[in-house]
């Protein structure tokens, strides 16, 4: 392969072009997030909740407060004392 201007414009052109694709694809992708009004009903059964018995959320909470001494939160990963 020689290293002429009409090559390298076309691989600048041919890359270019790629570029536009892959991100129009990578645009695409995203264009179907969130949840429709019909599924709603399905995310609200009890069975998908984190946690279903209130007992087993206290018990979870009264856990986390002793070992990080500090309350609410329990969604977020480590604690105050710098651990995860």
């Amino acid at each position: 392969m020689s290293n002429s201007p009409r090559s390298s414009a076309r691989r600048s052109r041919l890359a270019g072009t790629a570029l536009v694709i892959a991100s129009t694809l990578a645009a695409a992708g995203c264009s179907n997030l969130g949840v429709k009004p019909w599924e709603r009903d399905l995310l609200a059964d009890p069975d998908m909740q984190l946690t279903v018995s209130a007992v087993d959320a206290g018990l979870d909470d009264h856990i986390y407060f002793s070992k990080e001494a500090s309350s609410g939160g329990r969604g977020f990963g480590g604690g105050g004392c710098g651990c995860n």
